[in-house]
């Protein structure tokens, strides 16, 4: 079977390596808090804003103002900054988070869509910056998918525990 990570490049079409160039520079002491809050901000108000109900429906039951806080204490935390997520939410365990979703291609792609908007509408963002976060979210959102995938698969698997199975 194939990682997660496999499986992300493959999907992604971003190697590894490239989806994890975001760490090479600290891009929390590059771009400072606020330019992360104006990302998560421009990103949540096209999410919120979305033509297709579809999509705004995964988004329909958190607030907001929580989406964007959590999303960018997730990136200041993941990209060197202080670890404002965990501090208040725990480890983020990115797939467990993201388990009640329908994490699927069509989901990626749509929320990649407007990630790459809000990272070209937020110009305190420098164009290397921009190409290694989108790599990363790229990266990222295709290990949501395959993890998404993995649990579909598990749910489709029998217990060999089950009542009436064969434990011979």
């Amino acid at each position: 079977m194939q990682s997660l990570q496999h499986k992300a490049s493959e999907w992604s079409g971003v190697p590894s390596d490239e989806a994890f160039a975001i760490d090479d520079t600290n891009r929390f002491l590059k771009l400072g808090l606020q330019t992360f809050i104006n990302l998560s901000t421009n990103f949540y108000n096209r999410v919120y804003d979305d033509d297709e109900e579809w999509f705004r429906s995964i988004f329909a039951d958190s607030e907001k103002q929580n989406a964007i806080q959590n999303q960018y204490e997730f990136f200041v935390q993941r990209m060197g900054g202080p670890p404002l997520f965990s501090q208040r939410r725990g480890h983020p365990a990115l797939i467990g988070r993201h388990r009640p979703f329908p994490v699927t291609h069509e989901a990626a792609e749509r929320w990649l869509h407007h990630m790459q908007q809000a990272l070209d509408s937020t110009p305190d963002i420098d164009d290397d910056s921009k190409i290694k976060m989108q790599n990363f979210f790229r990266h990222t959102a295709y290990f949501l998918v395959a993890g998404n995938e993995l649990k579909k698969q598990n749910e489709q698997m029998p217990c060999k525990h089950a009542a009436g199975s064969d434990n011979s």
